[in-house]
């Protein structure tokens, strides 16, 4: 097998692959033993018409048959001769094949180079979290108004399942608790994402960015649905929603990139919880400071 593999840019290539002899010669007598097995020929009984008619009368469809089969299998060897990170579907060009030679040109992306800094020990601030009599107070006023009750005592309690105001408050205590505890692991996670991603620059493939703006439109698109959007009003905004989102998608897919590559250098599996994984040893890792 011959390759050649040329940059189109950072993370686009084009990879020109030859091969010969007995891969090929071996699949077109695969493909014609298959197709003279199950070919009807007028004349003979299935699997009993001599070769030579055989390829005669299909050898346009076993061409096709061994371009279908023997491409991306031929395709695949050729990228993991090269080490090639590919991240999409290939797009192939200039085929030729006869009946010892296959050649072919394909294009794809690859993942982009990412040299990262020092990603541990990055600073992360916290907050101790307490939840404030008055802000208990706030809630249940919030609670009451939208109920139009005259108090909260525990007739009110008891109108919401509690036994009593101070088990509803405890209750309340424990909402709020939780609230600022997601709250509060959010902004330490983005922390942590902008602190690793902070000053690293490179192209990121357009592949990605497309799929993942596409996600994010059909997303959007839902939740104008669900809002009561007439189906053409979403239509019309389409156009604005790809414009809007883009920027978004480029981030996120940079930071999935990030710790796509942190994960491949600590040996972090690459499955669904790969971002999450990573950035759990990005926390362990890191330098952490109480804030004000």
């Amino acid at each position: 097998m011959k390759t050649e593999v040329k940059k189109i840019d950072a993370t686009k290539l084009t990879m020109r692959v030859e091969v010969n002899g007995d891969i090929v010669k071996d699949k077109f007598e695969e493909v014609f033993k298959k197709i003279g097995q199950e070919a009807k020929v007028p004349g003979f009984r299935p699997g009993h018409a001599p070769r030579d008619i055989v390829e005669k009368n299909f050898s346009h469809l076993a061409h096709e048959q061994v371009l279908k089969e023997l491409i991306p299998q031929v395709y695949q060897q050729a990228i993991d001769k090269e080490k090639l990170d590919v991240i999409e579907l290939p797009t192939f060009q200039d085929v030729k094949l006869d009946r010892a030679n296959l050649s072919f040109s394909a294009q794809f992306e690859v993942k982009p180079q990412i040299l990262l800094k020092n990603y541990k020990g990055l600073k992360v601030a916290y907050k101790k979290i307490s939840v404030s009599g008055e802000e208990i107070k706030r809630y249940l006023d919030s609670i009451k108004e939208a109920k139009k009750a005259p108090a909260i005592d525990d007739h009110f309690a008891k109108s919401l399942s509690y036994a009593d105001v101070g088990e509803l408050e405890q209750a309340v205590e424990r909402q709020l608790y939780i609230q600022k505890e997601n709250q509060q692991r959010q902004w330490i996670e983005q922390q942590i994402i902008d602190g690793v991603t902070k000053g690293l620059e490179f192209k990121l493939p357009e592949s990605l960015v497309k799929k993942q703006l596409e996600d994010l439109v059909k997303q959007a698109k839902v939740e104008l649905a669900l809002k009561g959007v007439p189906r053409e009003k979403i239509a019309q905004e389409e156009a604005n929603l790809v414009k809007e989102l883009e920027p978004q998608a480029r981030v996120q897919v940079k930071v999935y990139l990030v710790l796509a590559e942190i994960a491949r250098q600590e040996n972090i599996a690459l499955d669904d919880q790969m971002p999450s994984n990573a950035i759990g040893l990005l926390l362990r890792e890191a330098d952490w400071k109480e804030s004000a």
